[in-house]
């Protein structure tokens, strides 16, 4: 007889199954090792025997195969070894955590920073941690699942404004006598990005924090706003910054970045990093070495906005409907799970993968195929990418939903 969890789990999987929902992980194998010059091409990976070019990587800078900073992880293993050993607050904070600390600073302009091993943990820990019930909290209608979990974990009012809308953030901000107002500086599923300038302003009007997950701006836009206008330092309009490491770096962890005080009471208070073990002195030592690259090679960031404006000029020839972004994420609404499969699956056919994006991660009636573009995708395969797309759309006879259409049923 089966007990009771085993009957929901069966449940549950099936119902998800049946609406296009199921998620399943799928095993990849890397095509060229380092040496090879692999970190020069254009991303790609094997599957069940089949080589794929890659549109769905986060990796935007295609730091994740330079060899230099395989080197960097190789020699900080060999100096602090393969992990941390201990919490924070026990034996696990090195001279590797510190150094990469300082440097975020040194480039954002806040005063301290805190290392996590993932963004989902950091933006988890920020909002339980530094709200309660007695706090009203404003964020943009998109924000990500984990800033969402954090909030409910801590039992702050939560109010949603209009995504990337400034007056309705500002009818938020007269209403209620707020904590803070929290965005992303690049939204994860549609590739926007936020008015910083704006709602920093805003902010500052109403005595009110700015909180900016900034994980797909990072090491590329450096808080842009809304016109990709970059800030030396980002501490001038944001309080408080998140900024994760395996997005533009190509590692792994996230630091939050804010005043002394702020860090202090995180560091006191925050149970996800008290009793966490801390992140690796190897993967500090990377991602220091990771920052460092994508500085001294703004050429990467050169080839990434020229590959953007190469795919977005090839879809609109085709006829393809693209999201307004101007950013690697480069979304495409069909509006029906089982229809973007569908879609994303022909793709494969032609040995292009594309993530399916699907409800809950975006609002029922707005599945999309996420094409994400790097620096180190080659013209000719952005070509055959944009050429398959229209070519399987037209195939498919999908009825695609209108980009406005699309926007004002899920905003």
């Amino acid at each position: 007889m089966s007990s009771l969890l085993e009957t929901k789990i069966s449940a549950r999987q099936q119902a998800l199954r049946e609406q296009g929902l199921l998620r399943q992980r799928k095993v990849m194998s890397i095509e060229h090792s380092l040496d090879t010059n692999a970190s020069t091409s254009s991303p790609r990976f094997v599957f069940e025997g089949r080589t794929y070019s890659n549109f769905s990587s986060n990796d935007y800078l295609g730091l994740s195969r330079v060899p230099e900073l395989a080197d960097a992880l190789h020699l900080g293993a060999q100096t602090y070894g393969v992990g941390s050993g201990a919490s924070p607050l026990v034996t696990g904070y090195s001279e590797a955590h510190f150094a990469l600390e300082r440097q975020l600073c040194s480039l954002t302009g806040h005063e301290a920073a805190l290392l996590f091993c993932s963004g989902f943990g950091a933006n988890t820990a920020l909002m339980k941690t530094l709200f309660d019930q007695q706090d009203t909290v404003i964020a943009d209608k998109l924000v990500h699942a984990s800033i969402i979990d954090g909030l409910q974990d801590s039992g702050a009012q939560l109010k949603r404004f209009l995504h990337n809308s400034l007056e309705s953030a500002e009818r938020l901000l007269v209403r209620h006598q707020a904590s803070a107002l929290i965005t992303e500086s690049v939204f994860s599923m549609d590739g926007d990005c936020a008015p910083i300038t704006d709602l920093s302003a805003l902010c500052r009007q109403h005595h009110t924090w700015l909180i900016v997950d900034d994980a797909h701006g990072f090491a590329m836009l450096n808080a842009a706003d809304a016109n990709g206008n970059a800030h030396a330092k980002a501490a001038k309009l944001i309080d408080v910054q998140v900024v994760t490491f395996g997005k533009a770096l190509g590692c792994q962890g996230a630091a939050i970045l804010g005043s002394q005080a702020l860090i202090d009471f995180l560091v006191s208070n925050a149970r996800e990093y008290i009793y966490s073990t801390s992140l690796s002195p190897a993967n500090a030592v990377l991602a220091l070495a990771a920052v460092q690259y994508s500085m001294a090679h703004p050429e990467l960031q050169q080839k990434l906005r020229a590959n953007i404006a190469l795919f977005k000029r090839l879809c609109l020839d085709a006829n393809v409907p693209l999201l307004n972004s101007d950013t690697a994420i480069q979304p495409l609404i069909i509006g029906d799970a089982q229809q973007t499969l569908q879609v994303a699956d022909e793709l494969k056919i032609a040995g292009i993968w594309v993530g399916a994006i699907r409800p809950p991660t975006v609002p029922v009636g707005s599945a999309r195929l996420r094409i994400t573009l790097t620096a180190a995708h080659s013209a000719e395969d952005i070509a055959a990418c944009a050429a398959q797309l229209a070519q399987v759309l037209k195939r498919v006879n999908i009825p695609r939903v209108s980009e406005c259409r699309a926007e004002d049923e899920y905003r």
